[in-house]
């Protein structure tokens, strides 16, 4: 975290009244991109501490909130979204965590899991139902600090990949907040909240492509050294066409994920764009990671090359962030003549 304060490479899209650099998102992508060939865990470290809850407070904060958690962010602070709930991930309009205005503040009880961060972030951006109404309308979003009494972390999911940071659950029982931390009311709060995690979600998009590309310059790499029947692998068209294949996938996703980041400018990727990015990187990046891991065989099966590791890793974008099922249902409701409003 220190090197990627001192990189500058936290808080990229912070404003400059707030001691940003204001970088539109275009530059966010191309950095994480560099930064997930190597590392997913550290490419989705800058994802967060760019996008999600940072675009969110950028475009919804109060002048308050932003003096007080844009500096955070720029130390290197990765603050975290708590949406899924053990029986609401994919419906996430289910959600049952529940938020009480009281005179003394906003009162949250529920339970939150698979949180990304849990226990390590300092500030989460808490989805939780206004007095009891049902459905999208009376989702809000609420800043918690880590320290806050009746705010618990709970268990950690130990999970298949992406294991530098944790996933875990979080617990709030008569959780006291002050009321100015609300960062968006229920009404039409949710619509604003998934709007914002669009950022989050084309930032995942960018580090499965990431992970992808640094398989992919891995395996041509070692089927132009590796040598069977007398001359290198990359010579039988076996292993070309599989190399061949990698790169159109990885361009065409390059290319839907660069579409929407320059399109988005300083504010927030569209949603159909997003997704488009966000099912085709995943797909792609599983596809990319498990071909190299085929090229180099036994060797590329071991842990003592990271192909293994990078394919476990790309296999999570296909479900967090937006399930590959669900990402097609957006779809479907924007090219298609009836569609739910707030997924737009």
């Amino acid at each position: 975290m220190k090197d990627l304060v001192a990189a500058g490479f936290m808080g990229m899209t912070i404003p400059r009244e707030h001691g940003g650099p204001e970088h539109p998102v275009l530059d966010v992508v191309l950095v994480i991109e560099q930064i997930a060939r190597a590392c997913g865990i550290t490419g989705r470290i800058v994802v967060e501490g760019n996008l999600g809850v940072v675009g969110a407070l950028r475009q919804y904060g109060t002048e308050r909130q932003k003096r007080r958690y844009f500096p955070w962010v720029r130390e290197g602070e990765k603050p975290a979204i708590a949406i899924s709930e053990p029986a609401a991930g994919s419906a996430a309009t289910d959600l049952a965590t529940s938020a009480e205005e009281t005179p003394g503040g906003i009162r949250l009880n529920g339970h939150k899991s698979w949180i990304t961060g849990a226990g390590t972030s300092r500030l989460y951006l808490v989805f939780a139902r206004f007095g009891g109404r049902p459905g999208a309308e009376g989702i809000g979003g609420v800043l918690v600090e880590r320290d806050t009494p009746g705010f618990r972390i709970g268990r950690r999911e130990f999970m298949m990949g992406l294991r530098g940071i944790p996933e875990g659950e979080l617990h709030f029982e008569d959780c006291l907040v002050p009321r100015e931390n609300l960062l968006v009311e229920p009404g039409d709060g949710f619509k604003k909240l998934m709007r914002a995690y669009n950022g989050q979600r084309l930032g995942a998009a960018t580090v499965a492509l990431g992970l992808a590309q640094g398989a992919w310059e891995r395996a041509i790499a070692y089927a132009s050294e590796r040598r069977q029947f007398g001359r290198p692998i990359a010579d039988f068209q076996g292993i070309r066409w599989k190399l061949a294949d990698m790169a159109l996938r990885l361009d065409a996703a390059r290319l839907l994920i660069h579409r929407a980041a320059a399109r988005a400018g300083r504010g927030f990727p569209d949603a159909l764009e997003a997704a488009k990015a966000k099912t085709f990187a995943a797909e792609t990046a599983q596809e990319v990671t498990s071909q190299a891991l085929q090229i180099h065989g036994a060797a590329g099966y071991g842990r003592s090359l990271p192909l293994e590791r990078m394919m476990r890793d790309a296999r999570m974008f296909a479900i967090g962030g937006g399930t590959l099922e669900m990402m097609r249902n957006l779809i479907a409701d924007h090219v298609l003549p009836t569609r739910a409003d707030w997924r737009r």
